[in-house]
C-alpha cells in the first residue's frame, strides 16, 4: 500500500519564494503562532516565506512521516510575484 504524497505549490520570482499552505492545515498542526509577518495570506491560503516559515511546515511534515512534493511556479518573466501584493500574514486572519 502506498501513501498519498501531498503536493504543495512553491511560488517564486527573481528574488524570493513562498510555499502555499491552507490556513486550516497550519491551524490543525498548531503552527499558526509560529508564522512570521514575512509571510502573506490571501483567502484561505497562507504563503509561507521560504527562509524560515516554509521550514516550519516542512519539519512538521517530515516529523509526521508525511510525504510531500513541491510544484514550482515561476512568476511571469521573473517580474515580482503578485504574492508580494497580498495581505501580510496575521494570526487573527
Amino acid at each position: 500500500m502506498s501513501e498519498k504524497i501531498k503536493s504543495f505549490n512553491f511560488h517564486m520570482d527573481a528574488g524570493h519564494g513562498w510555499l502555499a499552505v491552507k490556513r486550516k492545515a497550519l491551524e490543525d498542526a498548531d503552527l499558526l503562532n509560529q508564522v512570521s509577518d514575512y509571510s502573506y495570506q490571501r483567502g484561505e491560503t497562507v504563503y509561507l516565506e521560504e527562509d524560515s516559515d516554509m521550514g516550519i511546515w516542512i519539519k512538521h511534515l517530515e516529523a509526521n512521516g508525511i510525504q510531500y512534493a513541491l510544484k514550482y511556479k515561476h512568476a511571469k518573466n521573473d517580474y515580482p510575484s503578485p504574492i508580494r501584493n497580498y495581505d501580510g500574514f496575521s494570526i487573527t486572519h
